[in-house]
C-alpha cells in the first residue's frame, strides 16, 4: 500500500472535532480511506451492509474492474491466461505470484498429480450420506473431513503445513467430486491415473467404468480445463471472504476451505449456473423456443416475479470477460458433440441472441455471463446439473488457498470482527414470571 499525500477530512455538524483519515493508493483501482482509528478517536463505526464500500484487506492476487470488464490474476489478463496457459500453470501463478518456467511447471504437476488419491476410509465416510443428497452437501462434509484424515498438515501457522495442505486440496478435489458423483449414480469409484492431465484425469474419474477403456476427448478436456481456469479466483467475493474470515481464527486450512464450499453453494453465488440450467429446463417444459417470447415478456414485467438467470453480473457492468472465452468453448463443445440442434441448446442460443440484440437487455447491460455458458458446456459434456457447483468449488479451491495464505502472511491481519448498528431493545429489567 502506498500512502497518499492527500488526506480525507471527516467533519461533524454537531461540533465534534474533525479528524484526518489517511488515504492509500493501490497499483490500480480506487483509493481507499483508512478508518482503523475512527472508533478510537470518535467512538463511531461506519455502516456498510454487504461491505460494498469497504476494503477488508490489501491483496496482490486478483483485480477486477467491473466497468471495463477486466479480470487480472497477478496482473495477467484472464483472456491471455485462458488461451496460453493450462489450469495448473494458473494454480502455480495464484499460489506463488509468477508463472512457472518449464522445470517449475513439471515439478508442480508432478507434486499435484502424485497426491490425487484419497484415504480409502473416505469411501466409508461417503457411504453415510443418502445417495440422493445434493453434491454440495456431500462436498462440504468431505472437505471438512480431510482435516481428520490429513491431520499432519493442519497447522495454519506452519508454512510447510500450508504448502502440503494446498497441494493435497488441489490434487484431491477432482477425486472427491467424482467420488460424490459416482456414489449418487451407484457406480464404482474410479481411481486417479497420474499420467493424464489434471482435467483429463477428472474426466476419466467422472465417466469411466471398469468395464471398458476410457479415452478422454481432448476438446472436452480443454473445455473443462478452461472452466477451471476461468473460475480459479475472483477477488474478495462472498466465499473468498468466508474463507479469510474463517481462517482468521487460526482454524486449519481444510476447515476454512469447507466453509468456502458451504458459502459457494448459495444460488446467488456458485449455484448461479445450476439456477440458469434449471430456468432453461422450465422454459423447455412450457413449450421451448415457441414460448420464449412469453418468457421474455414476463422477465420485462417487474410484477411477474420471473427472473432471467445467467445474464448480467453484480460486478461486471459491461461484458463479463470470462463469458467471451466461455462462449468460444461452448460452441466448440456443441460442434464436437453434434449438439447444435439439441432442443435445450437451441433454446439457450435463441435466448443468447435476444439478450444481445433486444434493446431492453442491451440498455441494462444484461449480457450472458460466465454461468450461462459454463452451465451449457457442462451439461453437454454430461455433467448433471446438481454437480455444477461442486465443479465450481473444485476450480475455486486454489484461489481460496492463495487468499488464505496471503492473509496469514499479512502482518496487519487480525481475527475478523465486523461491527454492528444495534437497533434492538434498550437495557431493561427482568420481571418475575407472574408479572410478565
Amino acid at each position: 500500500m502506498t500512502p497518499s499525500d492527500v488526506k480525507a477530512t471527516l467533519s461533524f455538524s454537531d461540533g465534534s472535532p474533525s479528524m484526518d483519515l489517511p488515504l492509500y493508493k493501490g497499483t490500480i483501482g480506487p483509493d481507499v480511506i483508512d478508518i482503523r482509528k475512527l472508533y478510537g478517536q470518535t467512538g463511531k463505526f461506519t455502516y456498510d451492509p454487504g461491505f460494498l464500500s469497504t476494503a477488508s484487506c490489501n491483496s496482490t492476487i486478483t483485480y477486477i474492474d467491473g466497468d471495463k470488464g477486466e479480470l487480472l490474476y497477478r496482473g495477467y489478463p484472464i483472456e491471455q491466461l485462458a488461451v496460453n496457459c493450462d489450469y495448473l500453470e494458473t494454480c502455480y501463478l495464484l499460489l506463488y505470484g509468477e508463472l512457472p518456467n518449464e522445470s517449475q511447471k513439471a515439478d508442480f504437476e508432478y507434486k499435484v498429480m502424485h497426491h490425487t488419491m484419497v484415504n480409502e476410509q473416505m469411501q466409508f465416510f461417503l457411504r453415510g450420506f443418502r445417495r440422493d443428497a445434493h453434491p454440495m452437501a456431500v462436498m462440504t462434509g468431505l472437505v471438512g473431513a480431510m482435516s481428520a484424515f490429513y491431520h499432519d498438515s493442519t497447522d495454519i501457522n506452519n508454512p510447510e503445513h500450508r504448502e502440503i495442505a494446498a497441494i493435497r486440496l488441489i490434487a484431491k478435489m477432482p477425486t472427491l467430486v467424482s467420488m460424490a458423483y459416482k456414489y449418487t449414480i451407484g457406480q464404482p469409484y474410479i481411481y486417479p491415473k497420474n499420467d493424464l492431465s489434471y482435467a483429463g484425469n477428472f474426466m476419466r474419474m467422472m465417466f469411466a467404468t471398469p468395464c471398458e477403456d476410457y479415452k478422454p476427448n481432448e476438446v472436452l478436456v480443454r473445455a473443462m480445463d478452461r472452466i477451471f481456469t476461468l473460475h480459479a479466483d475472483h477477488e474478495q467475493n462472498a466465499s473468498t471472504s468466508t474463507v479469510r474470515l474463517c481462517g482468521s481464527s487460526g482454524t486449519n486450512p481444510f476447515a476454512a476451505i469447507a466453509a468456502g464450499v458451504a458459502c459457494l453453494w448459495g444460488p446467488a453465488h456458485g449455484g448461479a449456473n445450476e439456477a440458469c440450467l434449471n430456468m432453461l429446463g422450465d422454459i423447455q417444459k412450457q413449450g421451448g423456443v415457441a414460448r420464449i417470447g412469453d418468457f421474455i415478456s414476463k422477465v420485462k414485467d417487474k410484477n411477474s416475479g420471473v427472473k432471467l438467470m445467467g445474464f448480467g453480473h453484480r460486478v461486471y457492468k459491461n461484458y463479463d470477460p470470462r463469458a467471451k472465452l466461455m462462449r468460444e468453448t461452448c460452441h466448440e463443445v456443441l460442434n464436437e458433440l453434434g449438439l447444435q440442434n439439441d432442443p435445450l441448446f437451441e433454446l439457450a442460443m435463441k435466448l443468447e441472441k435476444i439478450a444481445l440484440e433486444d434493446e431492453y437487455f442491451v440498455a441494462r447491460k444484461l449480457y450472458p455471463n460466465v454461468d450461462f455458458y459454463s452451465g451449457i458446456v457442462q451439461r453437454a459434456i454430461g455433467i448433471p446439473v446438481p454437480l455444477f457447483t461442486a465443479i465450481f468449488a473444485l476450480a475455486r479451491t486454489v484461489g481460496w488457498i492463495a487468499q488464505l495464505n496471503e492473509m496469514i502472511g499479512d502482518p496487519e491481519y487480525k481475527i475478523g470482527r465486523p461491527r454492528q448498528l444495534f437497533v434492538g431493545a434498550a437495557p431493561r429489567d427482568v420481571k418475575p414470571i407472574g408479572q410478565r
